[in-house]
């Protein structure tokens, strides 16, 4: 019989954020990907453009606004909080995102700014 070993995800403070658009900020020089959704593109994304088979949520309008909104949520003075959980084909972060224990990700979907990413 193996043994079982529990690992549990460290909560880390993110001390100096700044966001990139809607679903992805950077802590310092670390990029994170908000591990549970998906926000529409920015205008110029080459994941818009005519590649086939592609699925892109391409509502530049709403993009920005998204991003907007999380640069406001994430204003001077509020702690933000990840959890790491994996890393993306782009090699950024995964983590699940709080600000003063408010989920982002939950947030954004709140209000249709994003999607839970499948």
């Amino acid at each position: 019989m193996g043994i079982l070993t529990i690992t549990a995800a460290a909560a880390a403070a993110c001390l100096s954020p700044s966001v990139h658009d809607g679903d992805s900020i950077r802590c310092g020089a670390e990029r994170i990907r908000i591990a549970n959704i998906d926000a529409p593109e920015l205008a110029g994304s080459p994941k818009c453009g005519a590649r086939r088979g592609f699925t892109a949520w391409c509502d530049y309008a709403l993009g920005k606004r998204a991003g907007d909104a999380l640069r406001g949520l994430i204003a001077s003075g509020h702690r933000v909080t990840i959890v790491r959980t994996g890393t993306d084909t782009y090699g950024r972060t995964l983590a699940l995102v709080t600000v003063d224990g408010v989920d982002v990700g939950e947030w954004l979907i709140a209000r249709g700014m994003a999607r839970r990413w499948r």
